[in-house]
This record gives structure tokens, sequence and C-alpha cells, in this order.
């Protein structure tokens, strides 16, 4: 069997000794300097000013969503855009949070969001910000929705979950935006088992996303910007100051193993972006071409392409059940991502059925399907794959 996920962790059994070494060493395992190293660490590759990390990707976009809402960047009620295929996780803050989510259709050949696809909700109807989803570590004309948000005053924001490591046009995805979130979850580009961040350029929306992180309280700002929120809100004694509460939050911290497995990682980030990459060209070379049988995914304009799965879009629903049954076994397959958001039953539950009509995302949700695209697969891998999407 062709797993999605081959280990926990790239160079596994070298980090887990390296992680045991540290804890048994270490006078403290909550939130601290490693954390703080790797903030900086992942910020400075990620070419952001500020990263802030949180305990998943999940709760990147939570904390993001929040911190926006209390800055009131973001209102209760505002329409925000989202791509309509995605994961569950990207949309539902927006509804738990009292916003109201716009689903926005993706193109079949890059599984995105596309300026033709926002210029088609945009006659309807206006956002106050978009959160686009890098799908699979593609993108569409990002560059030209990015023109269209500044034009129209709209807050863009990307969950990069997916896309850690992709370039187009010389810039790394999660860089087109006010602000990005990123997910450190097993499967995905860089392991430490369970995290995320949130990165930008915005001191103030960094300094509100360490006040979301952590129940509202200033405890992990710097001492300055702990003078600063203090004298604004009068409180000057000593045995109050740490139980202060200035907005609303969650505890969304992470710990001091999440942060050393991310240091540790971080140092084959670049090597793992190779191998994904040099996977997906051999792969998407020779499946992609059978056309007749499935959608190619366009891929040429990206500078890097950075994934972890391997989408495959049948012509027909026939032909993903005949590939679902032909990899039972032998390879480890998933639906694309979250699929079409407007067909699951939460979306059904609080925003409602049948007001969206057929589309892409539809299309992929019904006749798609993913494998894993690990850093650790054979070349005899590599050929059983092709050799089950082929014949």
């Amino acid at each position: 069997m062709i797993q999605l996920i081959k280990s926990t962790f790239y160079k596994e059994e070298k980090t887990k000794h390296a992680l045991a070494k540290f804890i048994l060493g270490a006078d403290k395992l909550s939130i601290g300097e490693q954390c703080r190293i790797f903030e900086h660490r992942f910020a400075r590759y990620q070419k952001r000013k500020y990263c802030v990390f949180v305990n998943s990707g999940s709760s990147a976009n939570l904390a993001l969503i929040m911190a926006l809402l209390n800055m009131g960047k973001l209102r209760r009620g505002d329409p925000v855009g989202f791509s309509a295929l995605t994961w569950s996780t990207n949309v539902m803050p927006l509804i738990q949070l009292g916003l109201t989510p716009v689903p926005i259709d993706v193109e079949l050949d890059t599984l995105n969001v596309s300026s033709r696809t926002l210029r088609m909700v945009l006659k309807k109807q206006k956002i106050q910000a978009l959160f686009l989803t890098d799908l699979l570590g593609f993108c569409d004309d990002i560059d030209e929705i990015a023109d269209i948000c500044r034009a129209q005053d709209i807050l863009f924001l990307e969950d990069s979950c997916e896309a850690l490591g992709t370039v187009y046009k010389g810039k790394l995805m999660g860089n087109w935006g006010l602000a990005s979130t990123f997910s450190f979850y097993v499967g995905h580009h860089m392991s430490t088992v369970e995290g995320g961040a949130v990165v930008t350029d915005s001191t103030a929306l960094a300094t509100m996303l360490q006040i979301v992180r952590a129940h509202g309280w200033d405890r992990n700002l710097t001492e300055a910007k702990q003078l600063k929120i203090r004298l604004r809100h009068n409180v000057n004694s000593t045995f109050y100051s740490r139980y202060t509460f200035y907005d609303l939050g969650f505890n969304l911290r992470t710990t001091e193993i999440q942060g050393f497995l991310g240091n540790a990682q971080l140092d084959y980030l670049s090597t793992i972006i190779d191998k994904r990459q040099q996977n997906f060209f051999y792969l998407a070379k020779r499946i992609y071409a059978l056309s007749n049988r499935y959608y190619p995914i366009r891929y040429s304009h990206l500078d890097t392409v950075s994934n972890f799965a391997v989408p495959v879009i049948c012509r027909t629903q026939k032909i993903r059940d005949e590939l679902v049954a032909r990899c039972d076994g032998k390879v480890e397959i998933r639906p694309i991502v979250g699929g079409d958001m407007t067909n699951q039953p939460f979306f059904h539950k609080y925003i409602g059925t049948d007001r969206w009509g057929s589309s892409n995302a539809r299309v992929i949700h019904e006749q798609g399907l993913y494998f894993g695209n690990n850093p650790e697969l054979t070349q005899q891998e590599l050929k059983t794959l092709v050799a089950l999407f082929t014949t």
C-alpha cells in the first residue's frame, strides 16, 4: 500500500532522538523560547515581518478572523468571499464569528479561484474580504485577484495551508494579501504533528493575533507593548496585570515541543519541497497526458510547485469510481480536500441549500480524488502510481 504519509517527520529517526534529548533537558515545555525562535525563522523563510505560531492551521484561520473582527477591519454580518473548493475550517470561522460566507467557484484547470470567477461574484454583490485558499499548492492569476482587491478595497487573505513553498511570478504563496495562514499538520509540507501559523507584515495585526492566541491577555507581548496597552486601559497593578483580558480570544497556544520540531524540520524544508516538485513533475507529465480521461491541471505558470498530494479530476464520475476500486488496497486516496463546501451538511444547516447551482467545484467534488506526494516516494512507487492511473 502506497500511503499518503510514510512518516511523522522527515528524517524521522534522527528527529525523534533529538526531540527525546530536548524533552529530557527542558525546564519548560509550555510556549517559550523554541516557539519564539521558530516564529522568527519561519517569518524570515516566508519573507514576512511577523509570524504568530498557533496549535493548528484551523486555529490559524480562526485567530486571523477573530483578530480582524477585534480590530474593526471586519464587522459582524460582513460578506466574505471564500473558495468554494476548500477545507471546512476555512469557511467555518466565518460562520462561527458571525460573518456571511460567499462561495466563489474555481477553475477546473487550476482548482483555484481566478479573477474571472471572482468578477462573476462581484457583479452580483459586494464583499468586504476575500479569504482565498491556495488549493493543493496551485494558484490561478492571484496577482490579478490581488489587484482587484486593492482597487475595490477588499481585504485580501490567503489560506496557504496547502501551498507552503509554491512560488508564482517570483513571490511565495501566502504573500499576496494582508495575511496568510499555514498548517504544520503531520500530513502537510512540514510536520510539527499539530501546528499552524499566521504571517503578516502588519505590526498591529501581529499584536492582536498574539492577544487572540492566549485568552485575550498581553503576556506574550513585548514589555514595550505591554506597557502601552496597560496604560491605555489604566491597568497599573502588577497583581491584576497578568489577569487582565483586553479583547476576545481563545487558547490556541503551541508548546515548546512543537517549537522544537518546527525548528528541526525547517532545516529540511527546501529539500522536502524539491523532492515533492520532482515527484509531481514525473507523475503529472504522464497522468495528465490522458486528457480523454482526466482534466489536465495547469501548472506551467508556477515558478515552483509545492504540493503534498497529486489531484486527478476525471472526465466522468464512472472513471473516478473505477479508479477508486482500482486503488483499493494499493494506494491510499482521498476526495479533493474537503470538496465543494456548499455541498456539505454544515453549510446546508447554517447557510442554506440550492442557492449556488452547478459549478466547477461540484464537478471536482464528484469526479476528483488525490493521492499522496510525500518526499519519501521511491522510484518503484512512482512507476506503480503511473501504471495504476494510465492503464
